[in-house]
């Protein structure tokens, strides 16, 4: 399963026969159960994490209530917030949404790839540039897309999530209660239909 994560990095850089060998020395795996916690609010991160199998929901509590932000499945990181090298308290949760199996990083271990190739240190800022990227998409469409509009990005961008987590949780991740998501899954469902008939 490691050969994923170095089959991750070839996609971003080419690697040479040592440096794939230095990833796979290097890699610490971990599988979490589901419902497991990696990380909690008010607790400082000290790992980040690359998905190899399974699925992790990102929530905050606001008012007493789980409002998810984020899932993060295969080929996914998760960088906490502040990252590594900021110590500061999480503002939210990073929860374990089936079995999952991860590669953990910390700042030792980071630190040590950089030092054995700078070409690792190049890899980590692009990755870290598409992460930031990603995350500004994401947040933009909370402001220029509506509920539904964001219901048909995720359909399309990772359709097989709808099998994997449940609805009350997607419907919290486009904001809104589970009540208005059947709606609009039931308006887009009648509007297939329609345009198919």
């Amino acid at each position: 399963m490691e050969e994923k994560l170095i089959a991750y990095f070839s996609r971003i850089m080419p690697l040479t026969p040592q440096e794939a060998a230095t990833i796979r020395v290097s890699i610490v795996t971990r599988t979490c159960l589901k419902g497991e916690h990696l990380l909690k609010e008010g607790e400082i991160a000290t790992e980040c994490y690359f998905v190899l199998k399974g699925c992790v929901r990102e929530y905050y509590i606001v008012d007493g209530e789980e409002r998810t932000s984020n899932f993060f499945t295969e080929d996914d990181w998760i960088i906490p917030p502040g990252g590594l090298m900021v110590q500061v308290q999480s503002d939210r949760f990073f929860q374990c949404l089936e079995d999952t199996v991860l590669v953990i990083g910390n700042a030792a271990r980071e630190q040590d790839m950089y030092e054995k190739s700078r070409k690792f240190e190049t890899m980590a800022r692009m990755i870290l540039e598409q992460i930031v990227h990603d995350r500004q998409k994401l947040q933009a469409t909370y402001i220029t897309d509506s509920p539904s509009q964001r219901y048909e990005r995720l359909m399309a961008t990772n359709p097989d999530l709808m099998q994997r987590v449940p609805l009350y949780q997607i419907a919290s991740y486009i904001g809104v209660k589970p009540e208005s998501l059947s709606r609009i899954r039931k308006r887009i469902t009648d509007k297939s239909r329609n345009n198919n008939a």
